[in-house]
């Protein structure tokens, strides 16, 4: 993604978050990190989350997993379906991070002002609680 975003492309994303909720799933998640552990990786540092790009490990790695939503998510009672594809590993956010989504203890999805980003794949399953949550930041 950093080689396909140019120096104009860039500054529109910036300029676009300014006003604007946006919401990184898995490689975006790295994009707006303010750190991806990667030299070859320049994120947008949009939100104050370091991350670990293919965190929980390569493609081959790939898993799914039963995974744990706040309140404001909806239903915390009703698991969510998680598809971790080569997915990002948060590996620390600052105070005002608030995270929305674990597996087990570990959080793989975070909001930080009008960003989101998650670990996993939503769009994957059936279940639009993320979905949804991002749909409310717009307004």
């Amino acid at each position: 993604m950093t080689k396909l975003m140019s120096p104009e492309l860039r500054m529109a994303v910036l300029e676009f978050v300014r006003s604007r909720p946006v919401w990184g799933t898995c490689a975006g998640m790295i994009m707006l990190a303010k750190d991806a552990s990667d030299p070859r990786v320049v994120p947008l540092s949009l939100m104050d989350i370091d991350v670990d790009r293919n965190g929980f490990g390569r493609q081959v790695h790939s898993f799914e997993a039963s995974l744990r939503v706040s309140p404001e998510l909806g239903d915390q009672e009703k698991r969510l379906h998680g598809v971790f594809i080569r997915a990002p590993r948060l590996r620390g956010f600052a105070a005002d991070v608030r995270p929305l989504v674990w597996m087990d203890e570990e959080p793989v999805c975070v909001r930080q002002k009008n960003c989101l980003a998650s670990s996993f794949h939503p769009e994957l399953t059936d279940d639009d609680r993320v979905h949804r949550y991002f749909l409310a930041m717009t307004g």
